[in-house]
């Protein structure tokens, strides 16, 4: 079905989760991905972004490295772009690369959260003509928690799926 993901990164848990997500998606369809990162220069700055070089290359070649240890096939890239221009550089990278599908990370937004998101995932959408494949928000449990099924609500866990071809 895919040959070649992209998949992008950033330092937050989304990335965690859409790396995750790429790993299954590529283990199941024996697809190659690369990882991008987009180092977003910060606004009102002259040419800052917001992580050093290295600690940008070392965020794509950890998660490379991750891929590998998962048995995906993988590469990655860097690139530096301005914090509205994110999206159309994941766009012009998968058609660059000429990748079948692009993974990226989601999360929820509130309140204020939402005025000042560069909506990646939505403007991306609208760039491209590809799949994008979104992965599933991460959990908000701490680390000493853990997910209790009770807690569920009743509707979830009584509903009755039925999948049709």
């Amino acid at each position: 079905m895919f040959g070649k993901l992209l998949v992008a990164v950033d330092n937050t848990d989304r990335s965690e989760v859409a790396l995750s997500f790429a790993a299954a998606v590529a283990q199941h369809c024996s697809a190659d991905v690369h990882v991008l990162h987009v180092n977003e220069f910060v606004v009102g700055t002259r040419g800052i972004t917001l992580f050093s070089d290295e600690k940008a290359i070392k965020l794509v070649t950890e998660a490379m490295a991750q891929l590998r240890s998962e048995g995906v096939r993988a590469s990655g890239s860097v690139r530096r772009a301005l914090y509205r221009h994110v999206a159309p550089c994941v766009a012009s990278m998968a058609a660059e690369i000429s990748a079948d599908a692009i993974v990226l990370g989601t999360g929820r937004n509130r309140r204020l959260g939402r005025l000042f998101s560069p909506q990646v995932r939505e403007r991306t959408i609208r760039l491209t003509s590809l799949p994008v494949l979104v992965a599933p928000a991460p959990l908000g449990l701490d680390a000493d928690d853990e997910l209790d099924v009770a807690e569920l609500t009743p509707l979830a866990l009584n509903h009755e799926w039925t999948l049709s071809a």
